[in-house]
């Protein structure tokens, strides 16, 4: 399962982030993930369950956004769902390989902040 090693990667960034802030605790992670990413979203929030117990992160919200795939007809000049694997555009039914979106794995949120306090 590498979404395990996808999340622990994604942990380490957070984690890394946070220090670098002088926070030490997360609250919460958003990742978006594309349809064609190959990451099992439903895998990925378990492996973040796991992943940060004993971390700052531990407790955190998980919020996971689907990006839905879109292709480029490039004949009739508009953009597309794919309902399958092969990229068929609906309209002309010339196949496609322009993905415009859906292979996405960014994580676009990170909440941290600070428990301790500066000595005065």
């Amino acid at each position: 399962m590498h979404e395990l090693s996808l999340m622990a990667s994604i942990l380490e960034t957070a984690e890394q982030h946070a220090r670098d802030r002088g926070a030490d605790k997360i609250h919460r992670i958003g990742v978006r993930i594309g349809e064609l990413s190959g990451v099992v979203p439903e895998a990925l929030e378990f492996a973040f369950e796991t992943c940060t117990i004993g971390t700052i992160a531990e407790g955190a919200t998980f919020e996971l956004e689907r990006v839905p795939a879109v292709c480029h007809c490039h004949h009739c000049d508009r953009d597309f769902r794919p309902t399958d694997w092969v990229y068929v555009c609906p309209s002309c039914e010339l196949p496609s390989s322009d993905i415009r979106q859906g292979r996405d794995l960014i994580v676009n949120a990170i909440e941290i902040s600070s428990t301790t306090t500066a000595a005065p």
